[in-house]
């Protein structure tokens, strides 16, 4: 007997989407196939009934993967199979997470496991949003205590109109590209980028997905209805200790006396062990479990004394609501790096370097819409000494990865077009000090580290993290969020922008919804403050530098006959490879016959480009070649000059005696005449009499 399926569908904007449950994946606690014309994918939900009794967070893990088999692919890897996710995968993941993270209750720590994977994928489709819907979906028809629904959707701005449910080729004609999400209490995430968008298009773009969310979230909810779920009970967590007003008033002294980061943190933990070692004294038989509700309730009263200053005007580090950090710079610091830059902000460092590369450094990048290659790389490191912390080094984790997609979101709009600065770009940022905001120190010093290198960029480009604290009757706004402020505040919103406009934006909403009259006034404090930082930027640096570094490689362009490729290439490379070990540069040629040299000295540029011209037989009228004799005739000698160039010096042409006339096999120096009536190769020997050796190109 077939299982009981439930459906639902909505068609928005000439697009139609559709939901089922009930068929597929009965043993998860929901599961939900959406498809989107030939587009098809499966998310499931997996929930834990109670939490672990050594739970410390709520453990949400989300999982989104591509298989190639979707787009009728056979992945390239070695054993064909899929490996390890991708960034790409990991960046999905992240937006799904951060669209259902804030909806579940405060305190939840009991185990959830999202995972959704792509089936079916059409060419050009916008999985990002069907697995975003698919996965709100699986979780509101599925038992999980978990606010809702929720939806999420990606939106574009395309000559002036929005366009739900993009296209790759929309996407790269798009002014404004975002993701944005909503719950039942309003915005919740919202990611994507802009070419130098105002605030007032980004606002409108949103008040346009806000009201299509609607229509999504009410389709989710009648799949919901239609399956009938009970969500499960949440038990009420037992009270939290009270801790003594003598307690709470020298926590309040304690982080008033502290500005900085390390002193405050320090203050705060001899305050906590104080406290701890006072419990413990005074409650006989005190266990293990009993101290760390006790330590629990104290942070509780952190948390609301920081929120209580915020909203009474006292910031943690003193500052106002809209006042930056003091910021200082630096360029040209490293002495072999072909652009770097220090970026400090306050107690947040960057420290960035640019290393410029041909277009074989290219990423190269397969999953379900095919290969491709990305020129410009930034990758952003944050080491634990960044905080002062000490834990096992790995590879770069989902943060890292996050952090380092949104700089480089921000900056690629303003970057040259590689057509016409034919290099591969990639952006180093370690982050050596840390006290929010550090994606967006890499931004400020990867804008640096380009100019310094005298990349052509169209402007300097700057980023600001924006905070928010909703408290009582108070609703503030803070410009140049620290650590703590974002740990403790209810949104993270991250503005990456030029003079222009916005290039980049990330929020994420920790009070399960936002209304936009507050993000709109957020965007326009963010612009405010993010000319303050390019004001203070271009103090160190206001342009590309006229000349490039001294070790950045020059890229100079030969035109070659497309014909000719193969034998510049030679047979398995190797006679490019031949070339560049003999002239120290690094050649590249496309299959329309454009050579580009990288060389960081004339000397090295030079010797390619003749060996280059030489292998392809490039010869200019008017310059002299070395050439070999393969034969001679009654009317003239045939000169070879390399291996594809062979021509014919007439009588007339060879000079000196008729019986010293070359014999077959001399080496010779000739003089190109040009090419006669039928396009033959002329040659002359006697205009290249006593030529002195540096004029004479090979």
């Amino acid at each position: 007997m077939p299982p009981v399926t439930h459906r639902s569908s909505l068609k928005l904007a000439g697009t139609e989407c559709s939901f089922e449950t009930g068929r597929i994946a009965r043993q998860a606690s929901g599961a939900v196939v959406a498809r989107c014309g030939d587009s098809v994918v499966l998310a499931t939900v997996v929930g834990a009934r109670a939490a672990a009794a050594s739970a410390a967070f709520f453990p949400l893990t989300v999982e989104y993967r591509e298989r190639l088999a979707a787009a009728g692919r056979i992945p390239g890897s070695y054993n064909r199979r899929e490996g390890r996710i991708t960034d790409h995968e990991v960046l999905v993941s992240r937006l799904i997470d951060r669209t259902l993270r804030s909806l579940f209750p405060d305190g939840y720590l009991a185990e959830v496991q999202v995972q959704v994977t792509v089936l079916s994928a059409a060419p050009g489709a916008d999985l990002t949003t069907l697995a975003t819907l698919a996965a709100c979906a699986a979780m509101h028809v599925s038992p999980i205590p978990c606010a809702g629904p929720a939806a999420g959707m990606r939106i574009a701005v395309v000559a002036g109109n929005a366009v739900a449910f993009p296209t790759e080729e929309q996407r790269s004609r798009a002014e404004l590209d975002l993701v944005v999400s909503a719950g039942p209490e309003g915005l919740v995430m919202v990611e994507g980028g802009a070419q130098e968008a105002a605030e007032e298009v980004c606002v409108a773009a949103l008040e346009q997905a806000f009201e299509w969310l609607e229509r999504m979230r009410r389709c989710i909810d009648e799949l919901a209805q239609a399956a009938a779920v009970t969500k499960w009970p949440i038990a009420e967590p037992p009270a939290a200790p009270e801790v003594p007003a003598a307690f709470v008033e020298r926590l309040g002294a304690a982080l008033r006396a502290n500005r900085e980061k390390a002193a405050r943190a320090a203050a705060y933990a001899e305050v906590r062990t104080a406290y701890i070692e006072s419990v413990a004294n005074r409650v006989e038989g005190s266990t293990p479990q009993d101290l760390a509700r006790h330590a629990a309730a104290l942070d509780a009263a952190r948390h609301d004394f920081v929120r209580e200053e915020i909203a009474a005007g006292r910031r943690p580090d003193g500052r106002s609501p809209t006042e930056i950090r003091p910021i200082w710079s630096e360029v040209g610091w490293l002495p072999r790096a072909h652009g770097s830059a220090i970026f400090t902000r306050g107690e947040t460092q960057a420290l960035v370097s640019l290393t410029l590369g041909t277009p074989e450094d290219a990423l190269r990048i397969e999953d379900v819409g095919g290969r491709r290659e990305e020129r410009f790389i930034l990758h952003y490191g944050f080491p634990p000494y960044s905080v002062g912390e000490t834990r096992p080094l790995r590879g770069p984790g989902r943060r890292e990865i996050g952090h380092g997609h949104l700089a480089r979101r921000g900056l690629e709009p303003v970057l040259p077009d590689p057509q016409m600065f034919s290099y591969t770009l990639r952006i180093d940022s370690e982050i050596s000090e840390s006290n929010g905001s550090s994606s967006m120190a890499t931004v400020c010093g990867a804008s640096l580290a380009l100019f310094q290198a005298g990349v052509p960029m169209q402007r300097a480009t700057a980023g600001i993290a924006m905070g928010l604290i909703q408290h009582g009757d108070a609703t503030v706004i803070l410009s140049d969020i620290v650590g703590e402020e974002d740990h403790l505040g209810d949104m993270d919103l991250k503005v990456v922008g030029t003079e222009q406009g916005i290039t980049a934006l990330q929020l994420d909403n920790k009070i399960g919804g936002l209304r936009l009259e507050t993000l709109r006034d957020a965007l326009q404090q963010a612009r405010i403050g993010r000319m303050h930082i390019l004001a203070e930027m271009a103090k160190t640096i206001a342009a590309p530098a006229a000349e490039m570094p001294p070790l950045a490689p020059r890229v100079s362009r030969i035109a070659i006959l497309p014909d000719s490729v193969g034998i510049l290439v030679g047979p398995r490379g190797a006679q490019i490879k031949q070339i560049q070990a003999e002239s120290g540069a690094r050649i590249t040629v496309d299959d329309h016959g454009t050579v580009l040299i990288y060389a960081t000295e004339g000397v090295s540029a030079d010797k390619a480009r003749r060996l280059v011209q030489q292998a392809v037989g490039v010869l200019e009228a008017g310059k002299y070649y070395r050439g070999t004799v393969t034969g001679v005739k009654d009317f003239g000698v045939f000169v070879r000059v390399n291996e594809v160039s062979e021509g014919l010096v007439p009588n007339d042409q060879v000079g000196g005696k008729h019986d010293a006339r070359p014999k077959e096999g001399d080496a010779v120096v000739v003089r190109v005449l040009g090419a006669d009536e039928r396009g033959r190769l002329r040659l002359s020997l006697r205009a290249a009499e006593g030529i002195e050796p540096g004029r004479i190109e090979y």
